[in-house]
């Protein structure tokens, strides 16, 4: 039987997109979006900011401080993108008009093709070898060539009836201790800020897992060798595709924000969803009697949907649980607080203040995570990535990232500090900041921790047993994934269940 009325509680990018498309799958249904903030989307965080230009004239600078591309290959986004889209043109309403506010980097531009890695083992910024000659001559080929090469050529040592384990252990497994160090540590805090001693392969980077089995021990061969074929789900595209062609990353003129207001303004219009800002959920309970939930919130009121959608943290779920309501490794992960810096500089006419390339990632420290270290996970040439989202040209657009496991004082966050680590990074004296916006994200990103997928599928089980009998879902990223592709694809998958 179909719900007659949902809860979903979180207002993010998977909560929105579980209300979207949850409205299309039950139209007969009423939604109800709790969200604690008054605005919606969560982490995803787009501003325009003005700049005093010369006489009278004004430019602006865009600033992300969540996401800031997003990847072609994630169907899910781009389907959600094209049919918020076309529900938007039928509704003559120009919010989101895909070809206008496309921003697309070429796969052959600087910012696709050069990434660079920061180690004090080498004076500045290293490039990332993409070519046979640069592996040659770059001090980060001597570390990647030979583990490459090598790999195909170790013995399979997975041990017997492992199922699972950490990226770190991994990559040291079929890549060595320098190349899992180096490049998988790097990786690792530009993803998930954490640890990637901590973090589970098979749930982080399951391509890794699947091609060391299809190449019979071998990473490298695992990946010559064609995947076998999957029945491929439909997605509802249009034309986007085309325009993905060739494409590296993407984004909007007015950054991933575009995404979510987009959501927000088309789920306002339809009578059978309703949006709750500044409302904070205090309770969660399965009446066995009435079969309903009963969801306390802030405003000393209950509601009782016949079911929900949770996109709650995992430990602020369990916090709102009744105390008799036991659910399975709600608490099993922490979460990684990031603090991200976004920095305007005027442009220089004498020396760039970074190569051109999408930015460059920091390895963890030899000695281990330590508040004498920088903190500062990597940096994002925003100039290079995503300059046409500006109407100046007259400055330039880093973004750091810092925290993860590193311990952050207020001494890291200081703008004299940081300049001085990204000058001795980057190479160059960078000058006084136009603009600094610091966002302090605190428990952001869970960490994924070794045994992720099994725990998950224990809590699916338990979902299925009463009291919940199937009808609560508990989906996010501290379930499948962190990407925006995954938020967005779990709020997809939502009430799939419960067409039959």
């Amino acid at each position: 039987m179909p719900p007659a009325s949902i809860a979903v509680l979180g207002g993010g990018l998977t909560g929105l997109s579980s209300a979207f498309h949850l409205s299309r799958r039950f139209p007969e249904a009423q939604i109800i979006v709790l969200n604690k903030q008054t605005r919606f989307g969560g982490w995803v965080r787009s501003d325009r900011v003005q700049l005093n230009g010369s006489g009278e004239t004004e430019s602006s600078v865009l600033l992300e401080a969540g996401p800031r591309t997003l990847r072609p290959n994630s169907k899910p986004v781009l389907e959600l993108a094209s049919i918020v889209a076309e529900g938007l043109y039928q509704d003559q309403i120009h919010l989101l008009d895909l070809k206008s506010s496309l921003i697309t980097v070429p796969k052959t531009s600087p910012a696709a093709k050069n990434r660079y890695l920061f180690s004090p083992e080498w004076p500045g910024i290293q490039p990332i070898p993409t070519s046979f000659s640069s592996l040659l001559f770059s001090p980060l080929g001597r570390i990647l060539l030979p583990a490459v090469a090598r790999e195909p050529f170790r013995p399979r040592n997975r041990p017997p009836h492992l199922t699972d384990e950490s990226v770190n252990s991994f990559l040291a497994r079929r890549f060595g201790v320098k190349f899992a160090a180096m490049f998988g540590s790097a990786l690792v805090h530009g993803i998930y800020a954490a640890d990637s001693r901590k973090l589970s392969v098979r749930t982080a980077f399951p391509t890794l897992w699947e091609a060391e089995e299809r190449g019979r021990g071998s990473v490298v061969a695992g990946f010559l060798r064609p995947k076998k074929q999957k029945v491929e789900e439909y997605y509802e595209l249009g034309d986007v595709p085309e325009a993905m062609r060739d494409v590296s990353v993407y984004s909007f003129k007015n950054g991933i924000g575009t995404l979510t207001e987009a959501l927000v303004h088309d789920l306002r219009q339809k009578n059978n969803v309703k949006l709750y800002g500044g409302v904070s959920v205090t309770g969660l309970r399965a009446n066995p009697i009435s079969k309903k939930f009963e969801v306390s919130i802030s405003s000393n009121e209950t509601l009782h949907p016949t079911h929900v959608v949770s996109t709650l943290p995992l430990p602020r779920l369990r916090h709102i649980l009744s105390p008799s309501a036991h659910l399975p490794h709600l608490t099993s992960n922490p979460y990684s607080s990031v603090t991200v810096v976004n920095l305007v500089f005027p442009a220089s006419s004498s020396f760039p203040l970074h190569p051109a390339g999408f930015g460059y990632l920091v390895p963890r420290p030899s000695g281990g995570y330590s508040s004498h270290d920088s903190g500062i996970l990597g940096c994002v040439f925003d100039s290079s990535a995503t300059a046409s989202q500006d109407s100046s040209r007259d400055v330039v657009k880093l973004t750091v990232m810092l925290g993860g496991p590193y311990p952050i004082s207020p001494e890291h966050l200081e703008v004299p500090t940081i300049l001085r680590h990204l000058s001795y990074h980057l190479g160059v004296q960078l000058p006084e900041p136009l603009i600094v916006r610091v966002h302090q994200h605190q428990e952001c990103i869970p960490m994924l921790g070794v045994g992720h997928l099994d725990r998950m599928a224990e809590l699916r089980a338990a979902l299925h047993r009463e009291p919940w009998g199937g009808k609560l879902e508990i989906i996010g990223a501290g379930v499948r994934g962190v990407s925006v592709g995954d938020c967005v694809e779990s709020g997809r998958e939502a009430g799939k269940s419960w067409t039959t």
